[in-house]
């Protein structure tokens, strides 16, 4: 087993999508460029100019590094913004939002991290997804709070163990930029094979 020091915050957002894709990304080094992940990177190099400033009541900072001992969380954040007292991460996605909690996952853990650092209650969050142009809210409830934790937990597992998920075909493979490396449809077709005989 590996000792891992920090869980990536990133991790929990792929893990929270698919065991498989995390496993493949952290484990293995696996990466491939798709549509997709060129327009995410392209909107996080502009996201990631380390800049703060005050935009009409409202004091943002881009790209921080957040870091939480207690949880043994690290990562950058794409935007820190502060109105009225009250802090709050932001996360940019390029899409819209989809059927899935992962992103939300994402900007609680950014908040938990946050927390720390600052000593203030981060009570909420936001994505924003570039293809629609708007920002989502997310509620960092003690029950989403609970589900951080439970992917930290399963992640620093993956990460010692190095044992990779099985890779399980459903919706949301078909974006996927690691889609020719697992090939998940051919292991369902294996598996029944080996039922039938």
């Amino acid at each position: 087993m590996n000792q891992i020091d920090y869980v990536p915050i990133a991790a929990l957002n792929q893990y929270a999508y698919c065991p498989h894709r995390c496993w493949r990304m952290f484990c293995a080094g696996e990466f491939t460029d798709n549509q997709y992940t060129i327009e995410g990177t392209s909107l996080h190099e502009r996201v990631h100019t380390l800049s703060q400033n005050l935009r009409d009541e409202t004091w943002q900072v881009r790209a921080i590094w957040l870091k939480s001992e207690q949880y043994k969380l690290i990562g950058k954040s794409d935007l820190i913004e502060s109105e009225s007292g009250e802090l709050y991460p932001v996360e940019y996605k390029r899409g819209r939002k989809g059927e899935w909690d992962n992103d939300e996952l994402q900007v609680a853990a950014q908040a938990m991290c946050l927390e720390e650092m600052t000593g203030k209650n981060i009570a909420s969050g936001y994505v924003y997804y570039a293809q629609s142009h708007q920002r989502q809210f997310v509620d960092i409830s003690p029950q989403l709070r609970e589900e951080v934790i439970a992917t930290i937990s399963a992640v620093t597992i993956l990460l010692e163990t190095g044992n990779r998920p099985p890779a399980i075909y459903s919706q949301r493979c078909k974006g996927c930029s690691l889609y020719s490396q697992c090939l998940p449809e051919v292991a369902v077709k294996v598996t029944r094979y080996q039922e039938v005989n």
